[in-house]
């Protein structure tokens, strides 16, 4: 349907409305559906600006594309934890938190001694 985002990559087997190698792999957003081809609006980087393209492609070489997936189900359960804080009367953020960084360790192994690694010492063979 229009308005969704469409992955694509060209699909060998069918070789009629395959897209140009520049805009294999890329994301757009369908502007177009006809019976058998979708209009995508993809960005493309020409030398140092991005210039909104408008290809037409058959059906077979795009998918839906997984990029707001992460994002919808992100509202959905903050809906969700948003309604069980207003029924308890407790405050809870929403918010993204950053990742902590892991703290450094020594990974240890039974029976196995521990080997340094360096690079090997250059010689001069004349």
């Amino acid at each position: 349907s229009s308005g969704i985002n469409a992955e694509y990559g060209g699909c060998g087997t069918v070789t009629k409305g395959m897209p140009f190698k520049a805009y294999h792999g890329m994301t757009g957003r369908v502007y177009n559906v006809t019976k058998r081809a979708v209009g995508v609006i993809v960005n493309k980087r020409v030398i140092g600006r991005i210039i909104a393209k408008k290809i037409n492609l058959r059906v077979e070489h795009i998918r839906h594309s997984k990029c707001r997936d992460d994002f919808l189900n992100r509202v959905v359960n903050n809906e969700l934890v948003k309604k069980e804080a207003k029924a308890s009367g407790i405050f809870v953020s929403t918010r993204r938190a950053p990742v902590v960084h892991r703290t450094s360790h020594t990974v240890k192994g039974k029976g196995i001694a521990v080997e340094e690694v360096r690079p090997i010492r250059y010689e001069f063979i004349a």
